[in-house]
């Protein structure tokens, strides 16, 4: 015969109770008693070690057994305590802790399956903000405007960029550009706009500039400029 394995006493007695479909409120002593004890004998036939704590209540269902077998007499008109009361009050503690403790057993098993995620460093995005953006609608227009400008000036510059990439010419080749026109001008003066090609770009600008300062310190171009930041004028000399 195989038998439960039962955590105590009172677990074995529920199991009885339980399986004979019977109320705690409402116990037959003598029944349940006489299938506990035989429970026992079964465990020392199977050389099962019985605690203590089994014996301690089967001698209390035998106890039990005999008050309930003797009549109840009522003193002064009280009824008499139901003998079973105490027992019956004991396995519904039992019945109740154990319920807990089946709900938290399953809160265990149910966390062990569960993986902690880490602590994460939110104090980038706790952190006050870097920027506030505080205007008022004439502001957004102006600062919209300014981001379009700045906007076109860089395609701008890269359009720029790619041809002078193709056009690029040197200061050399500009030099020889500069004493051709200023020699079929004679003794008239050129303006510097009049020496730009390639649609006066920085960079023909630049070199157009320095190839006339290379030219005037060798001696064979003279400048004027009327004032500051006015047009430079150049003839050659005689």
């Amino acid at each position: 015969m195989k038998l439960n394995i039962f955590e105590g006493p009172f677990d074995l007695l529920v199991y009885l109770i339980e399986n004979a479909e019977m109320s705690i409120y409402d116990i037959k002593v003598s029944e349940i008693t006489s299938q506990y004890l035989g429970y026992i004998r079964r465990m020392e036939e199977l050389d099962i070690a019985v605690g203590a704590e089994f014996l301690v209540l089967a001698a209390t269902l035998i106890e039990l057994k005999s008050k309930m077998l003797l009549p109840r007499i009522a003193i002064d008109g009280d009824e008499e305590e139901d003998p079973r009361a105490d027992l019956a009050q004991r396995l519904l503690e039992y019945a109740r802790y154990k319920k807990l403790a089946g709900s938290l057993e399953e809160q265990l098993e149910c966390a062990s399956c569960k993986l902690p995620k880490p602590q994460e460093d939110l104090a980038a995005y706790t952190g006050e903000p870097d920027e506030f953006l505080r205007m008022d609608m004439g502001q957004f227009i102006r600062s919209f405007r300014a981001f379009l400008y700045k906007k076109q000036k860089s395609q701008e510059l890269r359009l720029m960029k790619d041809r002078v990439g193709r056009e690029r010419i040197s200061v050399d080749d500009k030099k020889s550009a500069i004493a051709a026109l200023i020699a079929a001008a004679k003794d008239r003066f050129i303006g510097f706009k009049e020496l730009l090609t390639g649609g006066g770009d920085r960079y023909d600008k630049v070199v157009t500039f320095v190839s006339i300062l290379e030219m005037v310190k060798a001696g064979g171009l003279k400048a004027r400029q009327g004032r500051n930041f006015s047009e430079i004028r150049l003839a050659g000399r005689q």
